[in-house]
């Protein structure tokens, strides 16, 4: 079992940023990728950006490329997704996501641990 802590949500007017955490706990080095959705109500879970752990490789939505960065300190278990130049279309609750992706990296589906998210709201 892993669990999984979000922190970091809050307000930001557009163009501002924002830095969300996850903590992990239990088997979390065990699991081989790990990702940050979001989910708007009424809309499906997108997938933001997700890590293959064993080798640091790092994938993006279209949406966020060049403005999100994703980052993992392995010693310290936690997850980190750096969001600049936030957009009101970024607005939405932020997931942090642990499992055995089998490649698929930002496909939600793949994943077997969630964290309970925090909310992100950018303001116009």
């Amino acid at each position: 079992q892993v669990q999984l802590a979000e922190s970091g949500g809050g307000s930001v007017q557009a163009g501002g940023s924002l830095r969300l955490s996850c903590a992990a706990s239990g088997s979390a080095m065990t699991v081989s990728c790990m990702g940050w959705f979001r989910h708007i109500p009424g809309k499906q879970r997108e997938g933001v950006a997700a890590i293959y752990t064993s080798f640091g490789r790092t994938f993006y939505a279209d949406s966020v490329k060049g403005r999100f960065t994703i980052s993992r300190d392995s010693a310290k278990n936690t997850l980190s997704l750096q969001m600049n130049s936030l957009k009101p279309e970024d607005t939405a609750k932020y997931y942090c996501g642990a499992g055995y992706c089998g490649g698929d990296y930002l496909n939600g589906n793949r994943y077997n641990y969630w964290g309970q998210g925090t909310q992100v709201t950018v303001s116009s």
